[in-house]
């Protein structure tokens, strides 16, 4: 198996495919000892997963389940994936979650466009991660369709839920508002110990990272009105 270095975490999987194995090779590393997560997928389970979705190439199910195996595994660690895009502005990470479809994408390309200093860290999956007390959103290999990551870690400075609208509005939102929301867009994992994890992760984020939803269009002044109030939101509040 293959060695890789994700958002600090030592992992090993078989890159069998080109599309797993492209999106990887910037997270290759020789490192030393145990790998904290193992997460290969047996090409018979692939091969029944092709079966049941046949218009997938086998490789594109491979990077898919991977992917979710990977989502699964962080949770033994101190990490969560959340379905959303992960821009980086001025070193610092903004993550925009909603239902496929909704414009996620498209918002955070506005970011990288129209405001300074800001660049994609994960278009589609990444990786939020505890260390030294924070939290923080790290690149990793699996980031959907536009395969956009970077192997860059910020520290999480809000997370937003994103609604399409004609008019550009944000508002805070209570973590109460937001648990739900964010359960949305994780993982789900079937069993007891790891649903108790992403539980207590999620509060734990939600405490210590603020959430809002914005309402919003795809034009320009979207991303100038998701930034700004949520910099004055934060500001008031120190």
């Amino acid at each position: 198996m293959s060695k890789y270095l994700i958002g600090g975490l030592k992992v090993e999987y078989d890159a069998r495919g080109d599309i797993l194995r492209e999106n990887s090779e910037k997270y290759l590393d020789d490192f030393d000892g145990p790998a904290d997560i193992k997460c290969t997928v047996s090409e018979e389970f692939l091969k029944e997963k092709q079966k049941e979705i046949p218009h997938l190439s086998l490789a594109a199910h491979e990077y898919m389940w991977t992917g979710a195996a990977f989502g699964l595994e962080v949770l033994n660690h101190e990490g969560i994936i959340l379905h959303s895009s992960c821009v980086q502005k001025d070193g610092k990470a903004y993550l925009f979650s909603a239902r496929s479809g909704t414009g996620k994408s498209t918002h955070t390309h506005l970011w990288t466009k129209y405001l300074e200093n800001t660049s994609i860290i994960n278009d589609d999956k990444p990786l939020l991660i505890k260390k030294d007390g924070n939290w923080y959103a790290c690149g990793n290999p699996f980031s959907g369709k536009t395969n956009e990551n970077t192997d860059t870690a910020a520290v999480l400075r809000a997370i937003v839920f994103l609604q399409r609208s004609e008019k550009n509005h944000i508002e805070k939102i209570s973590p109460g508002q937001a648990v739900s929301l964010f359960i949305e867009q994780t993982i789900n994992p079937s069993d007891k110990d790891k649903s108790i994890k992403m539980l207590e992760k999620i509060d734990d984020i939600l405490t210590n990272v603020p959430a809002f939803r914005l309402y919003c269009n795809m034009e320009p002044d979207a991303a100038i009105t998701a930034f700004k109030g949520i910099e004055e939101a934060i500001k008031n509040e120190d």
